[in-house]
């Protein structure tokens, strides 16, 4: 078991610079946390935090078999690297390796805990190593009705009174921490307080680690589902859309005996277009073979039911006009009032 002192200071020196950078990324005044400036110091700062926990591996600081007396008062604050890690993996802002960043964080807050929950420090539910499938609905009815849903209810109801406990501590914790900080870095804190401090430092992450555990796992859940349901869904191997035939029309009639006698009931449908009709009559010598209208090629049905209504219309505004002039030729001819016998005596 390495000291304090044989931790050396370079490895103090690389968990203060990546806590201070974790520490001005959480308050900075930036109003994105996109920004190269920021992002830049995400980079930084989980690099002298993964340098200082391949250092404390190397060292073999801590291990599982030992208690937390045995643990030297100034190494106690390297049992925070997973968790300052995990907080800081958080702040990466690439969209294309969310999930990736999500899961990671996660197994550092996961091994911080572990480590926690070892030492004994804090009483808390350890939660499982790897994160829920994308399968899991927690909005899906139970399949043995009110009934088996009531421990759900019960189970809702215990994680909503643990939140509120841990924000209690939580909040408890800042304020002793910020009342011991000024006293333990001004270097006029003993060995007892100092121990106090990174003791009360590690409780308080304790709490913010479940929190974001919870908080990713939610998070993993919904970014699983998302790229599930982008998969297209390919037809099976060897098939493919086969063309419907058109539907045969119908008839609502009781029987066809009624529909023969009585008709449908409306408009018959149409059975052929007017250029087969017309072609249908030519054959049958009912009309002559220039009496089908003249399509110009090209010309769709709609083009040709246009010109033939403007043809119809000119055709009557002339036939409005002859009435016209007929009318004034007669009433030069014809004075006011003739052929009114009505009021003669």
């Amino acid at each position: 078991m390495a000291e304090g002192a044989g931790a050396g200071p370079r490895l103090a020196e690389l968990l203060a610079a990546g806590r201070r950078l974790w520490e001005e990324v959480e308050t900075g005044a930036e109003p994105s946390s996109g920004a190269p400036a920021v992002q830049d110091k995400v980079r930084q700062g989980l690099d002298a935090l993964q340098r200082a926990a391949a250092m404390v591996a190397q060292l073999d600081l801590f291990s599982e078999n030992e208690e937390l007396e045995e643990i030297a008062s100034a190494d106690l604050k390297y049992l925070l690297l997973p968790a300052l890690l995990g907080a800081l993996t958080l702040k990466q802002v690439d969209l294309s390796r969310r999930l990736e960043h999500l899961e990671s964080a996660r197994a550092h807050f996961w091994r911080f805990l572990t480590l926690c929950r070892s030492y004994r420090l804090g009483s808390f539910h350890l939660p499982p190593a790897a994160s829920p499938p994308a399968e899991e609905d927690a909005g899906s009815p139970s399949p043995g009705g009110p009934a088996a849903a009531q421990p759900s209810l019960v189970a809702m109801a215990s994680s909503r009174q643990a939140k509120i406990e841990r924000y209690k501590q939580k909040k408890e914790l800042e304020n002793r921490l910020a009342s011991m900080r000024t006293f333990v870095e001004s270097g006029q804190a003993d060995e007892d307080q100092i121990r106090e401090f990174y003791i009360l430092q590690i409780q308080k992450w304790i709490n913010t680690s479940l929190e974001e555990i919870e908080s990713i796992d939610q998070e993993i859940v919904i970014l699983r589902s998302r790229g599930t349901a982008k998969q297209p869904s390919a037809p099976p191997h060897g098939t493919s859309r086969q063309v419907r035939a058109p539907l045969k029309p119908f008839i609502l009639t009781r029987d066809a005996a009624q529909a023969k006698v009585f008709g449908a009931g409306y408009p018959g449908l149409p059975t052929m277009t007017v250029d087969d009709w017309y072609e249908q009559r030519r054959r049958q010598g009912v009309v002559s073979g220039q009496s089908a209208p003249q399509r110009t090629p090209g010309i769709t049905d709609e083009e040709l039911q246009k010109q033939q209504q403007e043809k119809k219309e000119e055709e009557d505004d002339e036939e409005a006009l002859q009435k016209a002039r007929n009318w004034d030729d007669w009433k030069d001819t014809h004075p006011r009032g003739y052929g009114n016998r009505q009021n003669v005596g």
